[in-house]
């Protein structure tokens, strides 16, 4: 079952914002989800080439990511993921400290790249993950910026994304303590943060109540609750996001939403969190409801909450999220007080003083 074009368009731009990449030259040539010129895969694939080519590997590994995106459903988009994870291999053997993690698990492998790692150093952690369409090696760049920061930073991708063979289901909150375990060695696992994007921030939620090394949670457009129940909702979430939960859960797009029912959070639930939380939204989300940050501001204790006006992921303020994200884990983990106010300085720069 090929993508809807428009809509593979529409969802990857969020992407190429938060990886700084010009793609309106490259969606102009495509026009179908098959094979072949013109197709989605093979115009990011021709991308990425020429930048491999070039030298600039971590441009090519980006565009190898959009062209697996949303999820590898056949040879071109695993050829894609294949090539993404290879040149991001070679582009983190320039880059000092940055090494790949491979936790074997019961029900199947998860990797991870990871940084600031040390048996003599341990330093809080810092899980990061994405949502349902990213993988890891869109977020690992970060991990040099994380160690600078003091953290010792795993990068990893929910249960069914990317190289994580695990099905996403309900009992996938286990992936954050299998995370803490595999770098305990290393790191102070007892002083452990989330910074949770999109799906993965309620993954985080819901995996509190069995972690209690997860000390905070920063995340951004997370579903909480009504996106599980409210079946109203439900019939416009975008086929895409459908698509592609049905895939992680290995379901089918017709009965996704009655598996996932159980997953909503409730109130009782919210309110027994006792660690910080911080949380973006969006007035115009077309996946999230309004309902499900709404029912964080009213239930959980310590709530840090902005709202931008804009769509899922927010395109339009990515220099704003991703400041507030990383003061908020900085503010969260009580780190460095010179790292907290430089961060908080290029905030108050990007957004003119406000929140």
């Amino acid at each position: 079952m090929s993508n809807d074009v428009a809509e593979l368009k529409q969802y990857v731009l969020a992407h190429a914002s938060a990886q700084h990449l010009a793609a309106d030259e490259i969606l102009a040539r495509i026009d179908t989800d098959g094979e072949g010129p013109g197709s989605w895969s093979a115009e990011w694939v021709r991308a990425g080439e020429t930048y491999e080519r070039d030298g600039n590997l971590l441009a090519a590994a980006t565009h190898y990511n959009l062209a697996r995106f949303p999820f590898v459903d056949g040879p071109a988009r695993a050829e894609a993921l294949r090539r993404c994870v290879a040149v991001f291999d070679r582009w983190r053997r320039e880059v000092p400290g940055i090494e790949r993690l491979e936790l074997e698990l019961p029900d199947g492998r998860v990797r991870a790249w990871a940084a600031g790692l040390s048996s003599t150093e341990r330093r809080p952690v810092l899980i990061m993950t994405g949502g349902i369409v990213s993988i890891k090696e869109q977020w690992a760049p970060v991990l040099p910026e994380l160690a600078r920061y003091g953290f010792a930073g795993v990068v990893a991708e929910l249960p069914g994304v990317g190289e994580n063979e695990l099905r996403y289901e309900a009992t996938s909150t286990t992936l954050f303590g299998a995370l803490l375990d595999a770098v305990a060695d290393r790191a102070d696992t007892t002083r452990a943060y989330a910074l949770a994007l999109s799906f993965s921030g309620h993954l985080a939620l819901r995996a509190l109540p069995t972690e209690p090394r997860l000390r905070g949670i920063v995340g951004a457009g997370a579903p909480v609750s009504a996106f599980f129940t409210d079946k109203e909702w439900q019939a416009a979430v975008p086929r895409l996001t459908v698509d592609t939960l049905a895939h992680l859960t290995r379901t089918t797009p017709q009965t996704v939403f009655d598996h996932l029912r159980d997953w909503a959070l409730s109130p009782d639930e919210l309110a027994a969190v006792e660690v910080p939380v911080a949380y973006v939204a969006s007035r115009r989300d077309e996946i999230i409801p309004p309902a499900d940050p709404e029912l964080l501001r009213r239930h959980l204790r310590d709530l840090r909450l902005i709202t931008h006006d804009d769509v899922h992921g927010a395109p339009s303020h990515f220099a704003h999220t991703r400041l507030w994200t990383l003061s908020q884990v900085l503010h969260i983990s009580a780190a460095d007080r010179a790292h907290v106010n430089a961060v908080d300085h290029a905030l108050a720069e990007v957004t003119g003083g406000r929140a």
